[in-house]
């Protein structure tokens, strides 16, 4: 991405931070009586918490060590606090307007109004935690999800395929060992003859990954056929030729606009992701470039990091495309946004003759929250004539 571009981008994404921090900090100390002590601590306590995000994302790059791992974690968890109390802010701002002009809330309610804000105020704070804290426990708790497709071509050998697939795993400071580990131990406990990451394998700083031995983790994964990747955005925020060396010293093949014959059986496709040309000024190849060689005869699967263009996926006689990038949302109601975006946020969808299946994902960008939706570890067994 050029500099001028991501100054811009930069700036844009701190102003509406600060104007929502600045909302939720106001709509707070209102609630706090004039003259209580507690509104110093507040904040105080408001401003360092909200500045940890942005802190953060400096020192992961300048200072990778344990106390910039603690302020990550702040920061990420900030960021799932901040978007339910601007949802519960503007929910009560809402009612207090429909009130304004049909008096639906009791005279009781006046009666101590400082006491109701701070009742109000209190209120607020314990359910977002609640909501906050359940999101956490949820994505801590990967699915498996297991699916049974056909794909009407004859191969030699074997008739089936067991893939086991995963997306999105953001690899560094949030997504960490214990996790990494779960990952590895579930992948091989499925048996998988082939292992497909479908992008984002790490998050934007490889440091934590390296700092954290993740690729210790990686070398574990048991894989007849081998463990193939793609590259995702994340790759590209990061770095993505460190990146990609990183992964294939640890036991990964990653697939940059390759077309490979796997087992004399099937193709394997992946491609670069499509935000290639805006971090390194590069196109990607159009589909039909990338698979002139392949020979459509024979099953070919197709990793492809953002779901877009389906149609074209199916032009070109895919016979399945693995995809994840969405997260569907991760944060409810985010899932809403991404299912008007791609004509498939999450799951399956056959289209034509073509599988498409895009995953949640496994890890979690930013808060390691999830609400209304399950990360996920996906098995397909792919059945030939």
């Amino acid at each position: 991405m050029k500099t001028s571009a991501f100054i811009i981008f930069f700036t844009i994404v701190l102003i509406i931070y600060g104007l929502v921090n600045s909302y939720i900090f106001i709509r707070g100390l209102q609630a706090i009586p004039t003259g209580s002590s507690w509104r110093g601590w507040y904040i105080a306590a408001f401003w360092s918490i909200a500045f940890t995000f942005v802190l953060a994302r400096f020192m992961e790059r300048a200072y990778p060590c344990a106390f910039t791992g603690v302020i990550t974690w702040i920061g990420s968890f900030w960021l799932a606090f901040m978007l339910y109390f601007i949802l519960v802010a503007l929910f009560i701002d809402l009612a207090r307007v429909i009130n304004h002009f049909f008096h639906i809330f009791p005279g009781s309610f006046y009666t101590d109004y400082q006491q109701t804000k701070l009742i109000v105020l209190y209120s607020s704070m314990a359910l977002v935690t609640l909501v906050v804290a359940g999101g956490f426990l949820n994505a801590r708790i990967p699915r498996i999800k297991k699916m049974e497709l056909h794909v009407p071509k004859s191969v030699q050998g074997e008739k089936s395929l067991n893939i086991v697939m995963a997306s999105d795993i953001h690899l560094g400071t949030i997504i960490a060992k214990r996790k990494a580990n779960r990952l590895v131990e579930t992948i091989n406990s499925l048996d998988p003859d082939i292992v497909l990451f479908a992008g984002d394998v790490v998050d934007e700083d490889l440091a934590p990954v390296i700092n954290n031995n993740l690729g210790a983790n990686l070398l574990q994964i048991k894989s007849k056929l081998g463990v193939y990747a793609i590259t995702g955005n994340h790759e590209y925020i990061g770095g993505v030729e460190p990146a990609v060396k990183y992964l294939q010293e640890h036991g990964i093949t990653v697939l940059r606009d390759t077309a490979l014959l796997i087992d004399r059986r099937f193709y394997l496709v992946g491609r670069e992701d499509r935000d290639r040309s805006r971090f390194s000024g590069k196109k990607r190849l159009e589909l039909n470039d990338l698979m002139q060689d392949v020979d459509r005869s024979r099953p070919v699967i197709l990793m492809d990091h953002q779901p877009f263009n389906l149609e074209r996926t199916v032009e070109q006689g895919v016979d399945l495309q693995l995809s994840g990038h969405t997260h569907h949302g991760q944060l409810w109601p985010f899932n809403y946004i991404t299912t008007a975006i791609y004509e498939i946020s999450s799951g399956y969808k056959l289209i034509g003759k073509t599988h498409v299946f895009v995953s949640n994902g496994f890890g979690t960008w930013g808060p390691p929250v999830r609400l209304g939706n399950r990360p996920e570890i996906v098995q397909i067994k792919l059945i030939f004539d």
